[in-house]
């Protein structure tokens, strides 16, 4: 039974009205509705009553007016419409089925098949809505022999070749220091999702995208895959070095480290001015990219002059001698990325609100002039805009609402 509806709160943003219901946990999923989010989307998260997003529980904690709060949960679940929805109940999948009818799109990142068990499946809920754009985010991909394999970031880092070739030369592989096939799934995941919007504008027809944490890590690798397919090289950790472009590298100063990267013949030929050492402009053993690419040379002539330059400056000290003419720059520690004047300036720490408390979190790379982003909402409380989603735009009348309550279904 229903009563008149209400509409959804909008965001702002060039997204405005698309509506997204969102049906993924942890990060891989979350990140990808949360940047639609940020461009203006409203999207709707959907979880268990019983079992929460269990990102809820990760750390840092604030304390919230309802108790212990999520930081890590508020960084990638702002401005999302809180729902708790039983999908293992029969009524829970039809009211997700009920969204759907209204919905543009859906992000789901369960297991291949989880979906489908549940009748929750593109080819089951595109009948229901012929528009809809159905985005499914795992391990290994909705095809192929590994299709159903559980995964998570690291199984990604493992299988798509980054963690073989990250990490010290000589040295057992290491993983790379973040949750890269986690975020680069998202971004990858977001990418399609709106491609696929513009062709449901045009054709008034939805689609399944596929995104797979594998495949998007293998994308990462950079030079590794057309150096095996074309000269049969197997990529390795080189540390902090490049595989062939020299000088490009972590070098020590007086309070750290910076990125010293001027191996072109412009930029060496700045950076050998700037250190008043212009005489290695006409050393024939150096005097050309080529050279200095050289192992060899590099590490007995070219090397010992940039370690030189950096051992007695501070990090300060060198970014402004060089580093609005050449590419060095301090390897900073992340409170000196917090404190960053730059990043500041472009609004890359903002706050988010998490069960009444404000905590900082990355702010969005994309600036877009007209439409800008919009990145200062809310993370939702649990369940937070039940009424809002089922009752007001649904339409469930308060009868059938404290029912499926009382149930457990929401």
């Amino acid at each position: 039974m229903t009563h008149d509806v209400m509409p959804l709160p909008l965001g702002e943003g060039p997204l405005r009205g698309l509506v997204v219901i969102d049906v993924t946990r942890v990060v891989a999923g979350p990140y990808c509705t949360m940047m639609l989010a940020d461009l203006g989307a409203t999207v709707i998260k959907i979880e268990n009553p019983a079992e929460p997003d269990y990102v809820r529980s990760f750390p840092p904690f604030v304390q919230g007016s309802n108790g212990q709060a999520s930081a890590f949960f508020a960084q990638y679940n702002r401005h999302k419409l809180g729902v708790s929805l039983d999908l293992k109940s029969e009524q829970g999948r039809a009211l997700l089925r009920d969204l759907v009818g209204k919905a543009d799109l859906l992000v789901e990142n369960f297991r291949p098949g989880t979906m489908a068990k549940m009748g929750l499946d593109y080819d089951t809920l595109k009948d229901t809505n012929p528009r809809l754009i159905y985005v499914s985010i795992s391990g290994f991909g909705q095809t192929g022999p590994n299709a159903r394999r559980p995964a998570y970031d690291n199984s990604a880092q493992a299988t798509g070749g980054l963690w073989s070739m990250n990490g010290d030369k000589g040295k057992p592989p290491l993983r790379v220091g973040t949750i890269i096939g986690d975020l680069s799934a998202s971004f990858y995941a977001a990418i399609a999702a709106l491609a696929a919007v513009i062709d449901m504008k045009q054709t008034g027809k939805g689609q399944w995208v596929d995104v797979a944490q594998q495949d998007s890590v293998v994308t990462l690798t950079e030079h590794a895959v057309v150096n095996y397919t074309v000269d049969g090289v197997i990529a390795a950790p080189l540390g902090n070095d490049h595989p062939f472009v020299r000088p490009y590298g972590q070098y020590a100063c007086k309070d750290g480290f910076v990125f010293f990267g001027a191996y072109t013949d412009k930029f060496w030929t700045e950076a050998c001015r700037l250190f008043g050492e212009p005489q290695w402009l006409t050393d024939p053993e150096i005097d050309t990219m080529a050279k200095r690419f050289d192992p060899e040379i590099y590490a007995r002539r070219v090397q010992p002059i940039v370690q030189r330059w950096c051992a007695t400056r501070t990090k300060a000290e060198l970014e402004a001698l060089a580093s609005d003419l050449i590419p060095m720059t301090p390897i900073k520690t992340m409170a000196e990325v917090v404190d960053d004047p730059h990043l500041q300036a472009r609004d890359m720490f903002v706050p988010v609100q998490v069960d009444g408390v404000e905590v900082k979190a990355f702010g969005s790379p994309m600036k877009l002039s007209r439409t800008p982003v919009h990145v200062q909402g809310a993370a939702p409380n649990f369940g937070e805009h039940n009424e809002v989603v089922l009752k007001g735009w649904l339409g469930i009348d308060e009868t059938d609402y404290q029912r499926y309550v009382g149930e457990g279904v929401v």
